[in-house]
């Protein structure tokens, strides 16, 4: 009797294992052309923009191109003392090209950002080799010195020599108030220039209050909104989804209208007696008006999650512990609150996120003291145009959301948000 069992075959004489095993793979190929445009599309807009900004963030090239041979005699120099002959002659000739390509503003402009005076002597510098003053047959460092004393500042061309690298981390550490030493090690910068610092806690803390502010806001509107009958629950929903209508930039100039000196929320506090006419408080170009615009502009984004997660508990667990002997807030504690938990999750991370990287609310009712980390980075891509740096602190932030979002997840769990 024979031990082999007879194989199944399909009507065209294919084995049926080796024809389901190309029915799955040609509903595989299916699948991935459905979702290869909406791929494509992430791939455009999401993930070349980072890599470009990663790029951009540590690309110190510009320098090394410019001053290939200044950078060859550097090697040999310690960067202890003033460079010897051959750096400044191998520097003018580097320059001397630069003249000629009409390129020296590029240098002096970049050498600024890593040093502040180098605008003003290459331009000096410029003039002198443009009029043809430097004399090739004499010793050029001392023609160089005589242009501006900072040409004889070690310092100067240390900076210069820290440019060396083709790939630099100095706009990362610049964004945390550090910088590479003449020795090449990690040094902060002097305490009344740490301003970064500043500008990420600042960052965090009004995310922070702002994300606090709407969840003790939001949670009873959610709560009402989850309660009440439907026609009264309608009417309040829209109030709540108005300001979604209305220009991110109308409201906050309405703001700006509001909480100003003689403004209408100071003339009802002196109404009521609760300030003197002549002691009104400030509540623009501070942090106050950046709490206040900031969580009536991102309240809705945490309403909604808590409105949509309250909507699907049944009323009659409440009830239920009450009949068992809990009080009210007993109940609410124990049974309701918990059940919330997803929603405040949600809610919480959406605004946190969307706080920490807001900028144009700030920027008109913050003032110095409400000055965002993302206004920085506005203000170098828009005004110095140092686009490295703008894009090393752009990454530090969305490394930081990431970082935070990885928390969120440890503690309490991704897969706890619910949206309804």
């Amino acid at each position: 009797m024979s031990s082999e069992i007879k194989q199944i075959l399909t009507t065209d004489g294919i084995p049926l294992e080796v024809s389901l095993k190309k029915a799955e793979k040609k509903n595989k190929i299916k699948a991935f052309l459905l979702v290869a445009p909406l791929l494509l599309f992430l791939i455009i807009t999401y993930v070349f923009p980072i890599g470009e900004m990663f790029s951009r963030s540590i690309d110190d090239k510009m320098i090394t191109n410019m001053l290939p041979k200044t950078f060859k005699e550097m090697e040999k120099w310690d960067g202890q003392e003033l460079p010897p002959e051959e750096v400044f002659t191998a520097f003018y000739y580097d320059f001397k090209v630069l003249v000629e390509k009409q390129e020296h503003g590029k240098l002096g402009q970049r050498l600024n950002k890593e040093k502040n005076g180098f605008n003003s002597i290459t331009k000096k510098l410029f003039r002198q080799v443009k009029r043809k003053k430097i004399d090739e047959s004499i010793s050029i460092k001392e023609q160089i010195m005589k242009v501006h004393k900072r040409w004889r500042t070690v310092e100067y061309w240390q900076a210069i020599k820290r440019t060396a690298p083709p790939y630099t981390m100095s706009k990362y550490l610049k964004g945390m108030d550090m910088y590479y030493a003449a020795d090449g090690s990690i040094t902060q910068v002097d305490e009344d220039r740490r301003i970064h610092r500043i500008l990420w806690l600042r960052t965090l803390e009004i995310a922070f209050f702002v994300t606090l502010f709407c969840f003790l806001m939001g949670y009873p509107i959610a709560h009402l909104l989850a309660t009440l009958p439907m026609k009264y629950s309608n009417l309040l929903m829209i109030c709540v989804l108005l300001p979604f209508w209305t220009s991110l930039l109308v409201r906050t100039a309405s703001w700006m209208i509001l909480l100003q000196q003689q403004g209408v929320v100071n003339d009802f506090f002196v109404m009521i007696g609760l300030v003197a006419d002549d002691n009104r408080p400030e509540m623009m170009y501070n942090k106050v008006g950046t709490y206040v615009a900031m969580t009536q502009i991102l309240l809705p984004f945490m309403v909604l999650p808590l409105y949509s997660v309250m909507k699907t508990i049944s009323p009659s667990l409440m009830r239920a512990g009450k009949s068992l002997g809990g009080t009210p807030f007993v109940a609410f504690y124990k049974v309701y609150f918990p059940l919330t938990i997803p929603g405040i999750g949600a809610g919480c991370l959406l605004v946190f996120i969307l706080a920490i990287g807001y900028y144009i609310t700030p920027a008109l009712v913050g003032g110095a003291s409400g000055t965002l980390i993302s206004n920085q980075i506005a203000f170098h891509m828009k005004q110095t145009l140092d686009w490295s740096f703008a894009s090393a602190m752009g990454l530090m932030l969305l490394s930081g959301v990431l970082v935070i979002y990885w928390i969120y997840n440890k503690l309490v769990g991704v897969d706890n948000i619910k949206l309804g």
